[in-house]
């Protein structure tokens, strides 16, 4: 089993920065990937960036050149940087772990509100 714990969400003006952090516990030896994802009101949960244990790194195209996601292994933690920030990222961001057994773990999420 894993655990994820989110933070570092809340509310930011457009063109301004947030870092998301992801502290995760637990089997982590059996981890594959860890990444995040976001879900906006009325909106299918997509994937925004996730990075595999090798250190090979994946965007979405809406955020490419604006977020960055790395991890501590030292710490268990991932991070999420989010510059350049515009309305539409406003959503919620879950953490998410998956193993190499293709188990599934999420994080409860945090809240990023984009607005002036």
């Amino acid at each position: 089993q894993v655990q994820l714990v989110e933070s570092g969400g809340g509310l930011v003006q457009p063109g301004g920065s947030l870092r998301l952090s992801c502290a995760a516990s637990g089997s982590m030896v059996s981890i594959y990937a860890m990444g995040w994802y976001r879900q906006a009101p009325g909106k299918q949960r997509e994937l925004v960036a996730r990075i595999i244990s090798g250190g090979t790194t994946n965007y979405a195209d809406s955020v490419e050149g604006r977020f960055s996601i790395s991890r501590d292994n030292a710490k268990n933690t991932v991070y999420l940087q989010m510059n350049s920030l515009k309305p539409e990222d406003t959503a919620v961001y879950y953490c998410n772990a998956v193993s190499f057994g293709l188990s599934a773990y999420w994080g409860q999420g945090t809240q990023v509100t984009v607005s002036s």
